[in-house]
This record gives structure tokens, C-alpha cells and sequence, in this order.
């Protein structure tokens, strides 16, 4: 009877606790909220330039206030935005509209806090005055959590659930200025677009607009002292939009410090940041070439070092060259891609495609810092660039690791780092600018299921990503030939091939090098250019040719006891270079090799070239084997033939073998360089017909 007795105590307990927590609880974070909008206006265009760029539509209905959970929030009411801590983010409901689908949205405009500023400087606050900004975003009514009391400074009593604020940001520019928000907030003021320009835009206009021309008239002066007529940049004016996009270029004579203060105005009010027609006519017009920023920049010092040591310190691969020559077009197409991106603040996809030795990453990297220093003077807001490879992964999921590390500067596992960036990626906050993604060498993180692959394409379709990815690969049409469509309907119509290179364009590379360093004769570049060209168009070979080359001649100049009239490298030095670097013992075992095993590594080379990926099925070799011996009128070998002789190139080291798996699944890589497939089978005439068909 006791033991009941105690049961029937605690069983009314927690009946009284339960109702407690029952007419005490508050909504919880995952319940929806109940929202319903107010009155709304008449249809209107609204000019607000950026936001109408995120959204994508003109014609919005525009609402004076919306209700959530019975709590009714008017347009230019200070409110918290729920965050992914405990401390919320504070911001102003600037618009509330529905666009021309019925999808209802609410312009947020950020009040930051000190630790939320990308500014320039440090910025002493106290801790609750807010900074008002033109920073804003697009927020869903649930993410509304409460109503925010910001008085100014003169009104704050230091009350802790208040805020005060008494100075602006500028996010383009990272300037801090101080603001009456008496005026602004308290009498609306805020909600009046002119307001909204004479309070930001105008600052950041006469800043842009006096860099525009400080650069201009510095071009001009450069252009007037190489007598190569007159400058196509824009003229002055009161409206910076009128101004022409100029590409940032370097004059290989001047110093690196004259040239990173030689930058034209960088792209303002492109007429059309698409096409990157305006940079590259400024390019062609001033005959200048996409050049290296004043930090980057290598002058090789050529005094006490002989002409051949010179040429061998420029002609190495490794070295950093003034310029890059030859890709003019693609610099400029790039550069104008980015820039009006980053300008607007905008997300985009861009797949770059290529042969190796084409300069695909190079390019994008002289791009990359020409917007770095752009962003550096305040021409460009601040951004975030992010490298990644995937020859320096041991698995493809690493990226999500190196991606997450490279933004927070936190380690995570893969699995735990695709979670976090999934969500930083999709959830709005003041704190953020726009991250510049580089993924190299893309063809390696294509996996079974193309995760990865489709994440990073479509982590900037999401409205507040603030993402830009630009992908690099070997194969033009990998898209289409590995990936999934949902996948490659991500990459969207941004795409830049790069064409192998001419022997007029490797002349052109390997004689910029040599600018100043007579250690050539003018025939035996010619040479060097046109035996590569033939071969690869491999800029990084041609310059390896030269290399050896003056080693060459340098070994015979100090064996002839260092005489005073040094000997240049001649057109039989070249020739002698060429043959040496393409007469390894690869290249030797391949001749040698029999009909059977060269049809194999032409039949490997051309399954790469077809899947575009390194690695392919041993089945699919043995299928290509079969119909170039049936095209050729060759004795087709069996399936086990072919596998015996894949066993033997992998004996000698000129495949790569999957060796856990014995079957037609078995993946094959070539372990030898294309070119010395080409150059070991050029003098056959049967493989001459089987290498081009």
C-alpha cells in the first residue's frame, strides 16, 4: 500500500511539471513561424541595382509590414536575425516585397558589429554600438527573432537589451563615417533611396572615381613615352560609369614599385561585364600584355652572372616571368568575369579547360592578383582567394577539409566539413564576403556519385553564398562526358578554353623571357618553337628545351677554358637538346617495343582522351585496342592477350595497373608523358595513321 501511495506522489509530480513546461514553453527553432504580410502597395520597379540582380525580377509588389508569430515588424524597423550561434545578428527590414512568382522576401540591411567590419583599419567601439551599412541580403520571416531597441548615441543610457549607433560602413570602399540616426532612423530617413546615395554612394564614387584617373593619366604618361599613340581610356567625368574598363598591364622596364601604382581604373560601369570585350581592346590597343603585380614580380638581377646563368635562371619553369604573353584574350575575358562578379557581389561558375602547358593556371592566378591589388586599393571590395588542387589530395573529399580550413582557419574531417560549409553557404550573415575558389586539376575529384563535384557548383546558386568556384581541367567537354546532368547544368555557360600554343606564340614566350640576355641566336628559338609546336605546344617543354640548351652550351664554353667571345646557342644546339630530352630510355623501350604493346599505348592514350579522365577501365582499352587492329588490318587480340600485355608495360613502367582487381574493371593510367608516345612512334608510318586516327 506504501510503494502505491509513493507511485501516485510521483505520478502527480511530474503531472504538474509537465503543465508547467506546457504553458511555459516557447516555440521551438525548428516549429514554422505563422507570418502574414500587411497591407501592400502598388506594383512598382524598384531601382535598387543589386538587390534586383539577386533576385532577378523588376516588377515587385511592395508591402509595408509583415507579422510573425502575432509580432507585426514595419519596413525600417531594426530587428534580430536568428544566427548560427547565441548572439543573433542585428539588422534593418529595409524592403518587403513579392516578386512576379509569389515568393515573398524581406531585404535585410546590416547592422554590423566592430568584429563584423571588413574595414581597413581598426576601428575602436564600444561593445553595443552597431555600425549601419549598405551591406544587405535577402532573409526569410522565420529567421526574424524579436525587435531591436538602437537608439543614438546621445539617447543611449547603457541600457544592456539596447544598442546604439552613431557611425556608417561602407562596404565597397570599408570606409567608417558618421551618421545622424536621429535623422535616419527615428524620421525614416533610411527608406528614402536618395538618402541611401547621398550617404554612400557619393563617398565611395569621388574615392573610385580619383583612382580611376591617377591611373589613367599614369597610362597615358606611359603610353606617350613608348610614342604608340594616344590612350583608349575613358575620358573624365562627373559619373565614374562612363569610365572604360582598362586591364591591368606592366611595362617590363619600369620598377615594380612605378608599376603597381600604374593601374588604370579597374572595370567601373563595364558596358558589358560579360562578354570582356572593353578589356581586351584595351589590351590589343596598348599593346601590353596581363602582367604580374609589384609583389610578385621577379627582377632577375643579371649583373655579375655570365649570359648563361641569366638564361638559365629565366628560362626555368619555376621562375616568375614580367608578363604573359599570348593569352591576352583569355586574361582579359577572365579578368572582366571576376571583376563585375566580385564588383556586384555576385556569385558564378567558370570552367576553364586546356591541354597541359597551355597556361590555364597561370592565367588565372596573374588574374588573381591583379583583383587582389584592385581590391587592395579600394577599388574592388575585399575578398577571400582559395586554392585547391587535386594532385595535392590523397582523396577527393579532402576538399571540403581544405575549403573549410582555408575560410575559418578550423580543422574538420570531410564528412563534418561538407556539414559546416553546406550551411555557410545557405544561411545569410553580415560577416561574410566573397570567397574566390580556384580547383585545379578538377578531373581528379570526379567520384562515383559526383558529391563533391555538384557541392561546389552549386554552393553559388544559393542566394547567399557570396561564391565564386573557378574550375580548371585538361578535358574541354568533361562536363558533358563524365558528369552527371545535374551536375553539369551547375557549371552554366561561363566556359574559356585554352588552345595549345603556336610556334609564333612559344617564340613570343621564351624570347620575353630572354628579354635582355643575348645568349640566343634568333633562328634557334624559331626552331625550339616550331619542334615543340609540332609535338604538344607545351609551353613548359619549350622552355625545358631552351634550358637544356644553354646548359649545353655553357658546358663547352667552360671546357674551351672560358674564352672572352662566348658562343650563342645555335639552331644544332637546339636540335642536339630536343633529341636528348626525347631519346630517354622510355623513349627508346617504346620503339623497341613490339606491334602489339605500341597499339596498347596508343589505344590507353586515346580511352584517356575519350573519358577525359587520367585513370580508365581495362575493357574499355581492350576495346579500342581491337578496333584499331581491325581498322588497320592488325591480328585483334583476345581479352587475355591484351591483359598479359598490359602486365608487360607495367613491368616496364610505362603503365600504371590497378593491382587489387584482375578483370575488365581494372584501372589503367598511362605512366609515360604523351609527347614521348608521339615522338617514339612518329618515324613508323603505320603508327603515324594509327596515332592521328
Amino acid at each position: 500500500m506504501a510503494v502505491v501511495t509513493q507511485k501516485n506522489k510521483i505520478a502527480r509530480r511530474l503531472s504538474k511539471a509537465t503543465k508547467t513546461k506546457r504553458t511555459k514553453r516557447k516555440p521551438a527553432d525548428d516549429e514554422p513561424a505563422v507570418v502574414e504580410w500587411g497591407q501592400s502597395a502598388a506594383a512598382v520597379a524598384t531601382p535598387a541595382r543589386r538587390v534586383t540582380r539577386q533576385s532577378g525580377m523588376t516588377n515587385k509588389t511592395l508591402y509595408q509590414s509583415v507579422i510573425v508569430n502575432g509580432v507585426e515588424y514595419a519596413r525600417g524597423q531594426a530587428v534580430m536575425v536568428k544566427s548560427n550561434s547565441d548572439e543573433p545578428y542585428y539588422a534593418i527590414i529595409f524592403k518587403l516585397w513579392e516578386n512576379e512568382q509569389g515568393v515573398k522576401q524581406i531585404v535585410a540591411r546590416w547592422l554590423l558589429r566592430a568584429s563584423e567590419m571588413f574595414a581597413k583599419q581598426k576601428v575602436d567601439a564600444h561593445a553595443q554600438e552597431l555600425f549601419y551599412s549598405n551591406a544587405d541580403d535577402l532573409i526569410t520571416p522565420d529567421m526574424i527573432t524579436g525587435p531591436l531597441k538602437v537608439v543614438s548615441f546621445k539617447e543611449f543610457t547603457g541600457d544592456k537589451e539596447s544598442r546604439f549607433c552613431r557611425r556608417f560602413f561602407e562596404e565597397h570602399s570599408a570606409q567608417v563615417g558618421d551618421v545622424d540616426w536621429q535623422k535616419l532612423y527615428v524620421e525614416k530617413q533610411l527608406l528614402d533611396e536618395q538618402t541611401d546615395e547621398r550617404l554612400f554612394t557619393s563617398g565611395s564614387h569621388k574615392t573610385r572615381k580619383a583612382s580611376g584617373r591617377k591611373g589613367e593619366k599614369r597610362q597615358r604618361a606611359e603610353v606617350s613615352d613608348d610614342d604608340s599613340g594616344p590612350s583608349d581610356s575613358g575620358e573624365e567625368g562627373d559619373d565614374y560609369e562612363d569610365d572604360e574598363p582598362v586591364t591591368p598591364a606592366k611595362d617590363a622596364g619600369k620598377s615594380s614599385e612605378d608599376a603597381s601604382s600604374s593601374r588604370a581604373d579597374t572595370g567601373q560601369g563595364r558596358k558589358n561585364p560579360q562578354s570582356g570585350e572593353d578589356a581586351s581592346k584595351d589590351i590589343k590597343d596598348t599593346g601590353q600584355t596581363p602582367a604580374a603585380s609589384g609583389s610578385r614580380r621577379q627582377d632577375t638581377d643579371i649583373s655579375g652572372l655570365t649570359i648563361y646563368e641569366a638564361a638559365r635562371s629565366r628560362l626555368h619553369v619555376s621562375a616568375v616571368p614580367d608578363s604573359l604573353p599570348c593569352r591576352e584574350d583569355e586574361f582579359s575575358e577572365i579578368y572582366s568575369h571576376l571583376h563585375a562578379a566580385l564588383e556586384e557581389r555576385t556569385s558564378m561558375c567558370m570552367y576553364i579547360s586546356g591541354v597541359p602547358g597551355t597556361g590555364k593556371t597561370a592565367t588565372v592566378l596573374e588574374v588573381m592578383r591583379a583583383l587582389q591589388e584592385s581590391a587592395g586599393s579600394g577599388e574592388l571590395p575585399e575578398f577571400q582567394f582559395v586554392e585547391l588542387n587535386g594532385m595535392k589530395m590523397t582523396e577527393p573529399a579532402q576538399a571540403y577539409a581544405q575549403l573549410w580550413q582555408a575560410i575559418t582557419g578550423e580543422r574538420a574531417t570531410a564528412k563534418h566539413a561538407a556539414q559546416l560549409l553546406e550551411r555557410h553557404f545557405s544561411t545569410p550573415s553580415p560577416r561574410r564576403h566573397t570567397y574566390v575558389v580556384l580547383v585545379d586539376e578538377l578531373d581528379l575529384l570526379v567520384t562515383k556519385s559526383q558529391s563533391i563535384m555538384y557541392n561546389f557548383f552549386d554552393w553559388p546558386h544559393r542566394p547567399h553564398a557570396r561564391l565564386i568556384v573557378v574550375a580548371i581541367a585538361n578535358t574541354m567537354d568533361l562536363p558533358e562526358r563524365m558528369l552527371h546532368h545535374k551536375v553539369s547544368s551547375r557549371l552554366g555557360l561561363t566556359r574559356i578554353n585554352f588552345q595549345p600554343y603556336a610556334h609564333q606564340q612559344l617564340m613570343a614566350i621564351v624570347q620575353s623571357r630572354l628579354n635582355g640576355c643575348l645568349a640566343f641566336d634568333a633562328d634557334a628559338v624559331e626552331l625550339c618553337a616550331r619542334k615543340i609546336s609540332a609535338v604538344s605546344g607545351d609551353a613548359r617543354r619549350a622552355l625545358d628545351v631552351c634550358r637544356r640548351a644553354v646548359e649545353l652550351v655553357e658546358l663547352q664554353w667552360r671546357h674551351d677554358g672560358q674564352p672572352a667571345d662566348m658562343p650563342l646557342v645555335t639552331m644544332m644546339v637546339i636540335d642536339r637538346a630536343v633529341k636528348e630530352m626525347y631519346a630517354s630510355g622510355v623513349v627508346s623501350f617504346i620503339q623497341n617495343a613490339s606491334v602489339q604493346q605500341k597499339v596498347f599505348l596508343v589505344a590507353l592514350r586515346a580511352a584517356i582522351r575519350k573519358a577525359g579522365v587520367p585513370e580508365v577501365a581495362l575493357g574499355d582499352v581492350a576495346f579500342v585496342h581491337r578496333q584499331l587492329c581491325q581498322m588497320h588490318q592488325l591480328q585483334a587480340p583476345s581479352y587475355d592477350q591484351v591483359a598479359r600485355l598490359c602486365a608487360q608495360l607495367g613491368a616496364a613502367r610505362c603503365v600504371l595497373a590497378e593491382s587489387s582487381i584482375m578483370d575488365v574493371h581494372q584501372q589503367v593510367r598511362l605512366a609515360v608523358g604523351d609527347d614521348d608516345i608521339t615522338v617514339a612512334l612518329r618515324p613508323d608510318p603505320l603508327f603515324a595513321k594509327i596515332a592521328t586516327s
